[in-house]
């Protein structure tokens, strides 16, 4: 049965549960309440009722459920993501180190061109 379908099947059956109730409420509201027949129709089909709506209850839970990820999905997608955070930190790592590199050569350089002046004076 599809989803649609058994969602359909179980509001169907919800209505057809409820609907036989209301005129027996009426009737017992009515001071007709001393019929213990109607009583029990309306206790049966409360029953019925509150059946159907579990059923509907649990068909939504089971949906749910199958749309959640599986544990491996999840820590998949998480490794994935720590891989590709890894990665980005890597490229950031690379071009500092570049950096001070380049630091390092110019204060060299710097600290080169300095020595030779104190020795000219």
């Amino acid at each position: 049965m599809s989803s649609a379908s058994e969602v359909l099947a179980y509001v169907a059956a919800m209505d057809s549960a409820l609907l036989p109730c209301l005129p027996a409420r009426e009737l017992q509201a009515a001071d007709r309440a001393s019929h213990p027949s109607l009583h029990v129709d309306v206790e049966r089909h409360t029953k019925d009722f509150m059946e159907a709506a579990n059923k509907l209850q649990l068909f939504f839970l089971r949906v749910g459920h199958q749309s959640q990820p599986s544990a491996e999905q999840v820590l998949r997608k998480q490794v994935a993501a720590l891989e590709a955070e890894i990665a980005e930190k890597d490229k950031l790592l690379e071009r500092h180190l570049l950096l001070v590199q380049k630091c390092q050569q110019v204060l060299t350089a710097h600290s080169a061109s300095c020595i030779t002046e104190l020795q000219n004076v």
